[in-house]
């Protein structure tokens, strides 16, 4: 089966990422707007005990993250995606590392840059005329987050959790 770990902002930032996701990312329907801090890998029902006692260790070293969508941003010329920004703090960098080397399944398939994703799976010419008007828009949004969810995937390609980890540590 194949899991990830993500972890969700407040329904404000939510729904003002959906604002752009209705209309520019096809996978809208699939998972609501999010932070990935592991991608998609795959594991079986014997394994996803072991991860889910990890990512509890490392929920209760961590305290709720404070995090701050700065600008909106892009992928270009990677993939064609447009995303808000979350800055990148030691906390939120910290949990990110500590989940990779904790659940080491599948290396990772970029950098990690946090963010949020608006905008995918678009032409060039409709990338950059939407990533021009939405820079424009920008975005600036604080939120707290106080937890990370394992989520699973379903036949239909849609994302549903698994567990939820509330962050209760100091760091």
């Amino acid at each position: 089966m194949k899991y990830g770990i993500v972890a969700f902002p407040s329904k404000k930032l939510q729904d003002l990422a959906n604002t752009y996701r209705k209309r520019y990312d096809p996978h809208y329907a699939l998972i609501t707007p999010h932070i990935t801090l592991k991608d998609a890998f795959d594991a079986d029902e014997a394994e996803i005990g072991e991860i889910s006692k990890h990512l509890q260790e490392v929920a209760s070293r961590f305290a709720p993250l404070q995090i701050h969508a700065s600008r909106i941003s892009s992928f270009y010329p990677t993939t064609n995606a447009i995303y808000f920004r979350v800055e990148p703090t030691p906390q939120l960098e910290n949990i990110q590392k500590s989940i990779q080397e904790k659940i080491n399944f599948g290396a990772p398939k970029h950098v990690f840059v946090p963010h949020i994703t608006i905008a995918q799976k678009m032409s060039a010419s409709e990338h950059d005329d939407i990533h021009g008007q939405l820079r424009m828009v920008g975005v600036d949004e604080k939120d707290s987050i106080d937890r990370f969810h394992l989520l699973y995937q379903l036949e239909d390609g849609s994302w549903t959790t698994y567990e939820t980890y509330k962050l209760t540590g100091a760091e």
